[in-house]
């Protein structure tokens, strides 16, 4: 596992990222949500504070994967700070406060590595919508997930728009109009968690998902984030052919050649 850690601030108090050297090689990435005794609820500053820690974690060349989590075993991020949201003066200061949202998941969108949402509770409003804009998401049996937005007078917005992708339009209806939450086996039902397991298992399990990927190309799986964010925006005519570039651009280094002759000669040497 690791060799070596560092901590990093990124610049507020709620988000604490810590990097973490791999003896496999290259970083990994922890950003952890410190807001426990409110549910890990974030005001506008602190959801921009997680796209600023994304960003400055997405310069580093060696960087392989970030995890993306909630401080103790309550919540993942329990949605924005209602007690913020409620004293809004104006439609512009609530539109700015929303952006800050869409800040924090675009840059979770942009990374350059695959983020894992380690879900570890509650995963309301805001916090769906930033795990949505997650790569992987493992949760603990625990977790709680919803939409509340309209039960306090407003719709669901920003990357909202993405639940359908994963979840489709009929369950993502269900939780943008009643506000109700669903349970972890429910959302694991549906697909908006890929991996489901006892509160007790879920560091296991994140890491297994980590090692996979650090133990692969670090090339190939850059090559791969941005490919899937193409194919989201792209015909599939135009993927197909974007594939077949990522393919070539792939084998402008040795990386597939090192790789798939260790791999051959693991396999010899059975």
């Amino acid at each position: 596992m690791s060799a070596v850690a560092e901590i990093m601030s990124p610049g507020h108090e709620l988000i604490s990222t810590r990097i973490e050297e791999r003896s496999e090689g290259g970083r990994v990435g922890y950003v952890t949500v410190n807001n426990e005794a409110k549910y890990n609820a974030l005001p506008a500053e602190g959801r921009r504070a997680i796209g600023e820690a994304m960003r400055a974690l997405s310069h580093d060349p060696d960087l392989r994967a970030i995890v993306l989590t909630g401080a103790g075993d309550k919540a993942f991020i329990g949605g924005a700070n209602v007690s913020e949201m409620s004293e809004f003066p104006n439609a512009r200061v609530a539109e700015e406060g929303s952006a800050q949202t869409h800040y924090a998941c675009d840059s979770i969108r942009r990374a350059p590595v695959p983020v894992i949402a380690r879900i570890n509770g509650y995963c309301l409003g805001a916090g769906m919508e930033i795990a949505t804009s997650c790569d992987m998401r493992v949760a603990s049996r625990n977790a709680k997930f919803g939409m509340p937005e309209v039960r306090f007078g407003l719709p669901s917005g920003m990357e909202a728009c993405l639940m359908p992708r994963l979840i489709g339009w009929g369950k993502t209806m269900e939780l943008v109009y009643t506000g109700e939450m669903i349970d972890a086996e429910e959302a694991y039902h549906f697909g908006f968690v890929e991996k489901l397991v006892d509160q007790s298992e879920l560091d296991a399990a994140t890491e297994k998902w980590v090692r996979a990927i650090v133990t692969a190309g670090p090339r190939a799986i850059r090559l791969q984030k941005e490919l899937n964010r193409d194919w989201e925006r792209m015909s599939i005519a135009d993927a197909v052919q974007q594939g077949i570039r990522a393919v070539g651009r792939a084998h402008l280094t040795d990386e597939p050649r090192r790789l798939l002759t260790a791999f051959k000669n693991r396999k010899r040497n059975k």
